[in-house]
């Protein structure tokens, strides 16, 4: 299946990529084999300010993908807002995002999407939380005692948000404040707004070539200020009222 007709797409998949030139064609034939034949689909790669060929890899690869789109941002603006860029285009009522290094194996996209089409409109998120780490072992320290304030504060009952394998409803997504590292903290606010979380384990793998652009919670400072905001938006969430219209 393919996107010959746009209005058909049932899922989009998001991808933030920053330098990724080596990466992409290979993340896509992934991508692809995971998803034909399941979904009319399409694959956004949201280009983040790239200064590396990136862009130049991707046009060419449009030319033999129809499904697959560009977006870019003149400068790079974190990975949240490219995230952001890519769900605001999409024509799929669900969203599946994945980082544009090779760590997240596509291959587990099918089983994240399925749990949000099976969850009868009650699971807005499915998230993936990795096994078999591959990076470093301070940065394994490092998501270790950020996973675990987080989960001590906001009680989101999630071991990894950190994952960048996740599938959600796009409407929800959409429904949500927006703020810088908004993508660290999606369990929790899926939770606020009323919804159920569905958690997939993912193997985690080696990326394929270049350096890290995005870490988690690399800027220590903004990310405890993240923390603090997202529970006082917890703590400020009020029951929907229940409305009937007076004929």
């Amino acid at each position: 299946m393919t996107t010959a007709d746009n209005d058909a797409v049932a899922v989009s998949i998001v991808v933030p990529v920053r330098n990724e030139a080596d990466n992409v064609a290979p993340l896509i034939a992934e991508i692809v084999r995971a998803l034909e034949g399941r979904w009319v689909y399409e694959i956004i790669f949201v280009d983040d300010g790239s200064t590396d060929a990136t862009c130049e890899r991707l046009m060419a690869l449009m030319k033999q993908h129809r499904q697959l789109r560009q977006l870019k941002h003149a400068r790079s603006s974190g990975q949240s807002a490219a995230v952001r860029s890519g769900v605001r285009a999409a024509r799929g009522a669900i969203v599946a995002t994945l980082d544009g290094d090779g760590q997240n194996d596509p291959a587990f996209l099918p089983d994240l999407i399925s749990a949000v089409e099976g969850g009868n409109g009650r699971v807005g998120l499915a998230a993936g939380q990795r096994v078999r780490r591959q990076d470093t072992g301070f940065k394994k320290l490092q998501s270790k005692i950020a996973n675990g304030v987080r989960k001590a504060i906001l009680s989101d009952g999630t071991r990894d948000t950190g994952c960048g394998l996740k599938a959600f409803r796009r409407e929800v997504f959409l429904s949500m404040p927006y703020f810088d590292g908004l993508h660290r903290f999606l369990p929790a606010l899926v939770r606020r707004e009323g919804f159920d979380i569905a958690y997939v384990d993912v193997i985690d793998r080696p990326r394929h070539s270049g350096a890290s652009n995005y870490g988690f919670f690399d800027r220590l400072w903004i990310g405890i200020l993240d923390l603090a905001g997202v529970w006082w938006l917890i703590r400020r969430k009020k029951p929907t009222p229940a409305v009937t219209e007076v004929c």
